[in-house]
């Protein structure tokens, strides 16, 4: 009734199709895949190559295009078979995506979307819920197994989830079957069950949930059994309460509910309208004459054939709830659009050879279907309608939710829409304060094969197990995750390390010698402290400078090496405090030419006391004339100058530099000072003990002469805690990492200045301030 309507629409609107009437022809398959097909068939074999337009339409029906089939196994039977005519054949309910195979399906067109689609708008629902884990029901034929074999992969593909079982459910009886699929449902743990099927299977697998009493499963339905009202009962909804269908979309066409009223049987034709009077009879509770015998003295009324359609309560006037229907409507404009748009064509301009129209009196079924492949309009309920390569329409589904309410009724509600467009792609809208959820908690459910990985873990398969299902470890130390879930652990960036719960990174500690820290603090307090020494001692003998002890062995040397004492104990603080490229390449020139011109000068204090020796025996007066002042002083500027050049070339060469070092500790970054030049580092420290070792050795063999107060013995000794400390700093230095490295240094180096500084001046201050009465000519000289 709905295509008799929208032809009726058709030929009586002035703008479309002028001067051409549709008419039609209407079949029932009675379900039968032989009785479609060859009415299909039958349609297409019998065309004549030409027909004569007259207003009486007597002759052979020239058919232009079929609407139907239906069901996707019947389409797919007769597609085969009306494809090789090119006839067009525009189905408003056959869903299986083969039939978006062009190749094997030229000429089918459907106003529907295909199953492709509505697997997609399933699983976009399930990824809006959180739903990964599920089971899965279809029917055994093309619907079912086509829906079946896509439905694992793009579950996967799309949102990593998988199918807890897939079963088929049966033709016919067969209550074992169903009684294993049922309890196979009762004992997985998917909480979500997917159903492609028709209403028959449902109503079977319905009976057995039922007898086994299988509650707390979130149902969802495909298109085929979603707006069934045969499984929207009482005794069913306690099961099916909540079910989330993918519904045709619904739509309204406006006047088909007055135009139904006008049916009624034609009482001289009635054989032409038996469906009519059937649906009559029924309705009504009357029979046309003749009827049955008895009938009337049983109390029976007799149909006139005037009866009020009006008056009665029946579903064939609720146009509300359009859904196929809606389909058929659009179906039917598709082809009057196409047909219209074929008769519009300007001569010389037409789409085929020689820039020829089609004419309608020896119209190809080929020529329509060029056309019907570009047809776009918009309905009066404002859903656009185009064909795309596949001859598939722009797919958009009503989401519904069945809802059972406290009073007892059903009510099923849209709760949302699930789309294709061109510009914006799969759009799903949903509104969830409107769905009903039959749980406890009047939340959706949870159905997942394992719990969430949270934040600061990754997923990883459980061996033999289906994709979704999961154990979740840790995230090992820098790596991160910071979503629900995660496939992989993201590696932290190189200044960073991961948190405690590995769910981000924070800053890595950095780690050298501070000022703040009780290492740093004490050896500060110990450089300060013998800076002051220093200057402690350099101002007595300042003091006492004309006093024996002073001026004797060259005070001036004394007061040099209290001074270069001094700039050892300042250079360890270059080691103290945060690298900078200023203190990497000031702190070993500082230290290596300040140890030298301290050294220089206790070197050539023990080279003055052996010529001083030499001086006093018989004619040895000379040597000591020839080692004078101003060569001591030049000996200590040379050797000074040789560390200075060295110093240099290295800096020049290849200068020490601040590196950011994660080698020692994955969580630290130290920052250190690299020598640059090993060689030049090297040849600083190998310089200094060359001098220290000769020092020693010069001092050594001066150790024994007859001297009251022989400094050879003190530099003996200074030199010797010198060199044991420095023997002992090597390997300490190369084990010691980071800011440990630095630590070291300091220490061996206020280690050795203290050592020098008490060693050679400790004695001396002893006898200036606590025995002045040694402080003489006569007990230096032991006279």
């Amino acid at each position: 009734m709905t295509m008799a309507y929208a032809i009726d629409e058709i030929n009586k609107n002035p703008n479309l199709l002028q001067n051409v009437s549709l008419g039609y022809s209407l079949y029932d398959n009675c379900a039968t895949l032989v009785i479609g097909f060859s009415a299909a068939l039958s349609l297409a074999s019998g065309r004549e190559e030409q027909f004569l337009l007259q207003e009486t339409c007597l002759g052979t029906t020239p058919v232009l295009g079929i609407v139907g089939d239906p069901i996707s196994t019947f389409s797919i039977a007769t597609s085969d078979v009306i494809g090789l005519f090119k006839l067009p054949m525009v189905s408003y309910f056959a869903t299986c995506s083969c039939l978006s195979d062009r190749r094997r399906f030229p000429s089918f067109f459907r106003t529907i979307p295909s199953d492709a689609f509505q697997v997609h708008a399933m699983i976009q629902i399930m990824k809006h819920f959180g739903w990964t884990w599920a089971g899965l029901l279809v029917s055994d034929d093309d619907y079912g197994r086509h829906v079946a074999r896509s439905f694992q992969s793009d579950l996967t593909e799309s949102i990593g989830g998988c199918l807890a079982y897939s079963e088929i459910l049966p033709w016919g009886d067969n209550p074992a079957e169903l009684k294993r699929i049922v309890h196979l449902m009762k004992k997985s743990t998917a909480r979500v069950v997917i159903v492609f099927a028709h209403l028959i299977h449902m109503i079977q697998l319905m009976e057995e949930v039922v007898r086994q009493n299988m509650t707390g499963l979130q149902w969802m339905a495909s298109e085929a059994w979603t707006t069934a009202t045969g499984l929207q009962t009482p005794r069913f909804m306690p099961y099916l309460g909540g079910t989330l269908g993918i519904a045709i979309r619904r739509g309204e066409i406006s006047g088909l509910r007055d135009f139904l009223l006008k049916t009624s049987p034609d009482k001289s034709n009635n054989h032409r309208n038996r469906m009519v009077s059937q649906f009559w009879e029924y309705t009504f509770q009357c029979k046309f004459a003749p009827p049955p015998a008895g009938w009337v003295e049983a109390g029976g009324a007799l149909c006139t054939g005037q009866e009020d359609l009006a008056s009665v309560e029946t579903e064939f006037l609720d146009v509300s709830n359009l859904r196929p229907e809606y389909n058929i409507y659009k179906a039917v404009y598709a082809l009057a659009y196409a047909l219209d748009d074929m008769l519009r064509c300007v001569p010389g301009r037409g789409p085929f050879s020689g820039q020829s129209c089609a004419a309608l009196q020896t119209l190809e079924p080929w020529q329509l279907i060029h056309y019907l492949e570009k047809v776009n309009f918009t309905t009066t309920f404002g859903d656009q309608v185009s064909f795309d390569e596949n001859g598939d329409a722009l797919p958009i589904y009503d989401i519904i939710n069945w809802q059972w309410l406290p009073d007892g009724k059903i009510h099923v509600q849209n709760v949302g829409v699930v789309k294709k467009s061109a510009s914006k792609g799969e759009e799903l809208t949903l509104d969830e304060e409107n769905i009903f959820w039959s749980f406890v908690f009047k939340q959706p459910p949870q159905s997942k094969c394992s719990e969430s990985c949270s934040p600061g873990s990754r997923m990883t398969r459980k061996k033999g197990q289906p994709v979704c299902c999961y154990d979740c470890v840790a995230c090992s130390e820098g790596k991160y995750s910071n979503e629900t879930d995660s496939m992989e652990c993201s590696i932290c960036p190189e200044d960073f390390w991961s948190s405690p719960r590995r769910d981000h990174c924070i800053p890595k500690e950095t780690e050298f010698l501070s000022y703040q820290e009780p290492l740093g603090i004490c050896l500060t307090t110990a450089t300060l402290l013998g800076t002051c020494i220093c200057a402690v001692v350099l101002g007595i003998f300042i003091h006492h400078r004309s006093t024996p002890m002073v001026r004797a062995n060259n005070s001036e040397l004394s007061f040099l090496l209290l001074a270069s004492l001094k700039l050892c104990f300042l250079c360890s603080l270059l080691f103290i405090g945060r690298p900078r490229l200023w203190t990497c390449q000031l702190r070993h020139a500082a230290f290596g030419i300040s140890f030298v011109l301290c050294i220089s000068c206790i070197l050539v204090k023990t080279m003055v006391v052996l010529a001083v020796f030499k001086a006093s025996k018989p004619g040895g007066g000379a040597s000591l004339k020839w080692f004078g002042a101003g060569l001591q002083r030049g000996t200590v500027v040379l050797l000074t100058s040789i560390q200075s050049v060295i110093c240099t070339a290295w800096l020049v060469s290849s200068s020490p530099v601040p590196q950011k070092n994660t080698q020692y500790y994955n969580d630290k970054i130290v920052y250190e000072c690299v020598v640059g030049s090993t060689v030049g580092f090297a040849l600083l420290m190998g310089y200094i003990g060359l001098l220290a070792i000769l020092s020693f050795l010069l001092a050594f063999m001066a150790r024994n002469l007859p001297d009251s107060f022989n400094e050879a013995k003190l530099i003996t000794f200074s030199m010797l805690i010198f060199c044991a400390v420095w023997v002992a700093f090597v390997p300490a230095y190369i084990n010691s990492p980071g800011k440990y490295a630095d630590a070291v240094e300091v220490f061996a180096i206020l280690a050795s200045s203290f050592g020098l500084l008490m060693a050679l001046f400790g004695p001396k201050c002893y006898i200036i301030l606590l025995r002045p009465e040694r402080n003489t000519k006569k007990a230096i000289m032991g006279r």
